[in-house]
């Protein structure tokens, strides 16, 4: 089957290689999906790079944890009933070698979700990772109707799933962003409102926007250590911050007693290992939204698998708005 790997990490350009592999067969409580799109996540590029000091954990990897295609075959234990099934796939390469980056991949059988006829292969594609880490951060600490969140990063992938999310919800969003057509993104996804973190005054705005005394319920941040300054200034009491990413070597100076007397929480969060409970639930309104075409789904670019390479690159410049796609079809 046609896939791409590496065997070493590195650069892109030097350590990832495409062309032929056998065909996985599907084992007990599995099934083989044909895949039609691969998304690229920033976790599939830093394992590859070895970002943080990541050891590679098989000889040859397949990358790629999301991807949507159709069931093929399955193995023991799985109604044949779903083989023709359109499916989005999560963690596929999860403690496994081989991922979405091929033609073919085997996942265990709840890993392949129904994929409604009203979204693409490249949508379903974009779930995985963004959509289940945004529906934990907005909804870990209970409802949020009539909430006011701040969603930091509202025009990237998980971010702007969690604008989505957050007004899914009934919440009030504001979302940060750095660029016009980033708070375009952001507005079409559903931020009541915008602020332009390089030219704006964030903590001023959120004043403006929900009043003094009134501030943020809720924050999802992409970058905890760089906005906790406006946490500490903007959050109200009993609210809370959900973080989902980070860099080595990263400290954070907490005013701990302060937010101890304000009952504020801080949630980390990593979609690997959350709660099966948690991943089951964010399938479950995944599932909902898209039956009722209530998510949008950012595709920054697409990318051929021969320039899986190039798709890498994209991904790891900071500069994609939205997600990295693979199309296999």
């Amino acid at each position: 089957m046609p896939a791409a790997w590496y065997d070493r990490q590195g650069e892109a350009s030097e350590v990832l290689q495409v062309g032929e592999l056998p065909l996985p067969e599907p084992g007990v409580g599995e099934v083989r999906v044909r895949i039609h799109a691969s998304g690229v996540n920033p976790s599939d590029t830093k394992s590859r790079a070895g970002w943080g000091g990541i050891v590679k954990s098989f000889d040859l990897i397949i990358p790629h944890q999301d991807g949507a295609g159709v069931i093929e075959s399955v193995g023991a234990g799985v109604s044949p009933t779903r083989i023709g099934e359109r499916v989005w796939i999560y963690e596929a390469q999860l403690g496994r070698p081989f991922g979405t980056a091929a033609a073919y991949v085997v996942v265990p059988d709840r890993q392949a979700v129904h994929l409604p006829d009203n979204t693409s292969y490249a949508e379903g594609a974009c779930l995985g990772v963004p959509a289940m880490t945004a529906h934990r951060a907005v909804f870990a600490d209970g409802d949020v109707r009539d909430r006011i969140m701040l969603v930091t990063g509202g025009a990237g992938a998980v971010g702007n799933y969690a604008v989505q999310w957050a007004k899914w919800g009934g919440a009030k969003v504001i979302a940060t962003v750095s660029r016009p057509e980033q708070a375009e993104i952001a507005t079409t996804a559903g931020a009541d409102y915008t602020i332009d973190y390089k030219r704006e005054d964030v903590v001023q705005r959120i004043r403006e926007i929900t009043g003094k005394e009134r501030g943020i319920d809720r924050v999802v941040d992409v970058n905890f250590a760089a906005n906790m300054a406006i946490s500490d200034a903007t959050l109200r009491t009993n609210g809370g911050v959900a973080l989902y990413a980070g860099n080595p070597g990263d400290l954070l100076s907490v005013p701990l007693l302060p937010w101890m007397l304000r009952n504020i929480t801080i949630r980390t969060i990593l979609v690997y290992t959350m709660p099966q409970a948690a991943k089951a639930a964010a399938i479950r309104d995944i599932t909902t939204a898209l039956e009722t075409a209530a998510l949008r789904h950012n595709i920054a670019s697409t990318f051929s698998l021969e320039r899986v390479a190039a798709a890498h690159t994209a991904q790891d410049s900071g500069q994609a708005i939205g997600k990295i796609v693979i199309d296999i079809a």
